[in-house]
């Protein structure tokens, strides 16, 4: 058991995208703080399996649900199939996301739509279910203060240009006002909506970044903090902006980045 360790008993999350890397981490980070947990994947039902068996070694409660989440029935379906299984919603995680990279001559209409779709139109669509039944459910005092819970995944690049990434960045950029306009929106609502940003982090998606001592020393000249970011970094800041300790935070985003949206690069004073 983690020390300071916090629980979200009687309230289930659903987390999209968690079959690997930092959705996997946050889907089991919550069900360590007692939270019911679907962990969602779109083509890896192994990944999304050790995830839920985790979970449920651990004690806590799990399913897998597959869903592609830039498809509306897709969507729906997976909502539909968590709430049939834990009666209800508290905690949306947005985190599914991908990255097709190109120079931005090169980058085709599909590769740039592809990343739109999930990165931003997914976050959309998932946000759109959980308000729905977030609403239907009604107030649950007892089990929170809010009517629930939507966590943003984003990116240091919502705010830091990444060229070659064009469609990522735009994507994440995309995220930060998605999630502040639908704060404002739903803030009377006693719904809270926040984002994640995540500098590097070790995840199968970027290995090659850091998985020699030579890449890795590359990579640190970025990060202030002078160590590259782990999975459960970012889960444990889910945890928290899922919980009541954070209650009055909305529509706000969290850098965890070990300090790579400092711009580093002047941190001599010369720029």
């Amino acid at each position: 058991m983690k020390k300071n360790q916090i629980y979200l008993d009687g309230q289930t999350a659903l987390v999209t995208g968690a079959s690997s890397g930092i959705g996997k981490a946050t889907a089991i980070e919550l069900g360590q703080a007692r939270a019911n947990v679907a962990v969602n994947y779109a083509g890896n039902s192994v990944g999304a399996e050790e995830a839920a068996d985790i979970i449920i070694k651990n004690g806590g409660k799990a399913i897998t649900v597959k869903g592609d989440v830039s498809k509306q029935d897709q969507v729906k379906s997976m909502f539909a199939t968590t709430i049939k299984e834990f009666g209800t919603l508290d905690i949306l995680v947005n985190n599914a996301g991908l990255q097709k990279d190109a120079p931005f001559l090169e980058m085709t209409l599909e590769d740039w739509n592809f990343v739109l779709d999930v990165n931003l139109t997914g976050q959309f669509l998932c946000a759109q279910e959980a308000v729905r039944e977030f609403k239907r459910r009604g107030p649950r005092p007892e089990i929170s203060a809010s009517l629930g819970k939507i966590i943003c995944m984003s990116s240091v690049h919502e705010i830091i240009p990444w060229a070659g990434h064009i469609n990522y960045a735009a994507s994440k950029g995309g995220v930060m006002l998605f999630m502040k306009s639908l704060a404002q929106e739903l803030g009377p609502s006693k719904i809270r909506v926040n984002s994640i940003a995540p500098g590097a982090i070790k995840t199968p998606i970027n290995t090659s970044a850091w998985h020699t001592p030579e890449a890795e020393e590359k990579l640190l000249k970025l990060i202030p903090y002078k160590r590259v970011g782990l999975t459960s970094d970012v889960g444990n800041v889910a945890v928290f902006l899922a919980s009541d300790l954070s209650d009055y935070i909305h529509g706000e985003t969290i850098f965890v980045d070990g300090g790579m949206s400092l711009y580093p690069g002047f941190e001599d004073g010369n720029g």
